[in-house]
């Protein structure tokens, strides 16, 4: 696998070797380039994916609303400058980026980038949090999401090493 030269800069600056990159069998995620607003927080946040992706979001949410499922997207599109940002953020605090990649990718290879990736939570649960898997939505998703076209990135014991991630779902546009 060959790295960009720029992606590669950006994660050597980070303390993120290519051999530890191709090691993981990541794959570098475009940022995409068309986006529209899916959702909007509570807090006024514009969550953006892709138009199809956002399509079948609100097909996705409206459905689960139909059978009394509440879901709300937390993270969406997110930058590759936005994901070297938030890792900078975790080795000032301290954290180690050992633990950091257990749980964020590094810049480049996350599904953030691509606009179909959503990170989603419910009324009464931690945002983030496994035990989102112990809720209705997560128990719904899991029936339901991919005749949307929405599938579990980081199911527990993921080939890509992070940890599990029961709210991380990323839109397959054909669905697989």
């Amino acid at each position: 696998m060959s790295i960009r030269p720029a992606l590669a800069a950006l994660n050597q600056s980070l303390g993120i070797s290519n051999e530890w990159i191709a090691a993981r069998g990541l794959c570098v995620c475009d940022e995409a380039t068309t986006l529209e607003i899916a959702d909007v927080g509570i807090d006024g946040r514009e969550h953006l994916l892709t138009p199809a992706a956002t399509q079948a979001w609100q097909r996705l949410k409206s459905a689960a609303h139909d059978d009394d499922v509440s879901l709300f997207i937390v993270s969406a599109f997110r930058s590759i400058d936005r994901q070297a940002a938030i890792i900078r953020q975790k080795i000032d605090a301290g954290v180690s980026i050992k633990e950091i990649l257990t749980l964020s990718a590094p810049p480049g290879f996350s599904e953030h980038h691509t606009g179909r990736a959503i990170d989603v939570t419910t009324s009464g649960s931690h945002a983030l949090e496994i035990e989102f898997e112990q809720t209705n939505a997560f128990a719904w998703l899991t029936a339901h999401a991919a005749s949307f076209g929405y599938y579990l990135s980081y199911p527990v014991g993921n080939s890509a090493g992070y940890q599990y991630e029961p709210w991380h779902w990323c839109f397959r546009n054909p669905p697989l």
